[in-house]
């Protein structure tokens, strides 16, 4: 059997990827995600799938190599990993009370065939005072995940509903695809 590879960096994508039970040995890709002008979410968010993808298939030739990457949109603005406190306030005022839609790419590649794939998700965000978002970002840090909000963890409590084909991509890794596009390799 072929060597499987995450191409990420993420703590979340390699515990929802052990979930399969399968080995695989985890590669970061990095790569620069900034989006090129006038780039629709699914298009980024497949791009930026399969470059991880391809960055480590071409250091692994004969491994299959997952890649993943999320992008989600409020109210017609990227959302963007906060990365500080700071602006993890600013961007849970903007987003609570409102739906945000999520794209999760995933591509697949093994032998030099790629697969592709991107899962939408809804997320309507409850209404939040400064203080909630506070004490939400003090007590689970979510300064390097997507919307800085930890679905898998307390920000679950910041939801009013999440709608998508696929429950797990809004963690970051689309499982159903993933065993649909392995299925196939």
């Amino acid at each position: 059997m072929k060597t499987l590879i995450l191409a990420s960096s993420s703590p979340s994508r390699r515990a929802q990827l052990a979930q399969l039970k399968q080995p695989f040995t985890v590669q970061s890709p990095d790569i620069d995600e900034t989006p090129k002008p006038h780039e629709a979410p699914e298009a980024l968010a497949a791009r930026l799938a399969t470059q991880k993808a391809q960055k480590i298939a071409a250091l692994n030739p004969d491994a299959i190599v997952i890649g993943s990457d999320q992008v989600g949109v409020c109210e017609g603005l990227f959302i963007e990993k906060p990365m500080t406190h700071e602006r993890a306030i600013s961007q849970w005022e903007h987003q609570s009370g409102q739906i945000a839609h999520f794209y999760t790419g995933v591509c697949v590649i093994s032998d030099g065939e790629i697969q592709v794939s991107v899962v939408s998700t809804e997320v309507k965000f409850k209404t939040l005072s400064r203080e909630t978002i506070i004490r939400y970002l003090e007590a689970d840090t979510p300064y390097q995940c997507c919307a800085g909000i930890k679905i898998e963890s307390l920000g679950i409590s910041l939801v009013e509903y999440i709608r998508s084909d696929d429950p797990n991509a809004i963690i970051g890794l689309p499982l159903i695809e993933v065993v649909r596009m392995l299925a196939s390799v």
